[in-house]
């Protein structure tokens, strides 16, 4: 690709100057210098100006979508030439959702460049939801989420089982009590993921198949992570629902208590997303390496 149409990708998906300048690590004006000689090459503006924003024309709109397929065909090609000597070159960017990002996709990412080092990964993380919302935004190329729902136009693999747990601390008054009732976690008071979580989905999902509204849970916050929730718990007489792959540190230096829930199994899968018709190469690359990964 010319130079001028990779400022133009990052203009364009910046809408800002300044932003492209700063991730090509060249100045302002030269930024606006390649885009006035695309455009006169072009014969057309690609620009427009309202106040301080800068938006797309109709015309900038019809070359972003063209050049990116352009983009990626020619990463495609890299990628296609690595698989010939081994070498693997190509972009990958992985969307993770909170849990899966924090506490389960370092190491992979970690082994996974370690056997492909001129593969260069971006990761992204956010809820489910978000993520999900990435992937229709194009900014991603796969996605790793905690929900259950699907979206039509979203191809989903399952990868890994999970387990939402019920925890308190281990100064809590509830430590002692080991396992739960049905009536208990409907009255103690809870902390929860926030709405857009794939972990409140499932819980609230999960619940319903045993006539337990959300919303009759004794909820006292919700908060953005797990790792809020952990340390929120330090001064917390109450309880919590996280994933078991969040809590091993915290259960080895007995921090934190885990309680059984009798009678209700909280399970679900971590899953792979990826908008349907939409697979670079090395994203089969990376999907094959993440199902067999030994976590």
């Amino acid at each position: 690709m010319d130079y001028r149409d990779e400022v133009f990708l990052l203009v364009a998906e910046n809408l800002s100057f300044s932003k492209a300048a700063e991730d090509l690590f060249i100045s302002q004006p030269a930024v606006t210098k390649h885009i006035k000689e695309l455009e006169s090459r072009l014969n057309i503006a690609l620009f427009e100006r309202k106040g301080n924003k800068i938006y797309l024309t109709k015309a900038g709109k019809l070359i972003y979508t063209h050049l990116k397929k352009i983009k990626q065909a020619y990463q495609e090609m890299e990628f296609e030439l690595g698989r010939l000597n081994d070498t693997f070159k190509g972009v990958l960017r992985v969307g993770a959702s909170s849990t899966i990002s924090q506490y389960l996709i370092p190491k992979v990412i970690a082994a996974f460049h370690k056997r492909y080092p001129k593969i260069e990964l971006h990761l992204l993380n956010g809820n489910s939801f978000e993520v999900e919302q990435k992937l229709f935004e194009n900014e991603i190329d796969l996605g790793l989420v905690e929900n259950v729902s699907s979206q039509s136009s979203i191809k989903y693999i399952d990868f890994l089982d999970d387990e939402l747990v019920i925890v308190t601390s281990s100064n809590s008054v509830y430590a002692k009590k080991k396992t739960l009732s049905a009536e208990d976690l409907q009255t103690l008071p809870i902390v929860l993921r926030e709405k857009g979580s794939g972990t409140l989905e499932v819980i609230q999902k999960a619940l319903s198949k045993y006539n337990i509204p959300i919303d009759k849970l004794n909820i006292l916050i919700h908060l953005g992570s797990t790792e809020a929730i952990k340390n929120f718990l330090c001064d917390f007489d109450g309880i919590a629902v996280v994933s078991v792959s969040s809590i091993e540190k915290e259960l080895r230096l007995k921090e934190i208590t885990q309680l059984e829930l009798k009678g209700i199994r909280l399970n679900r899968k971590f899953r792979i997303a990826l908008m349907q018709g939409h697979e670079v190469s090395a994203t089969k690359l990376f999907i094959e390496f993440l199902s067999r990964y030994n976590f």
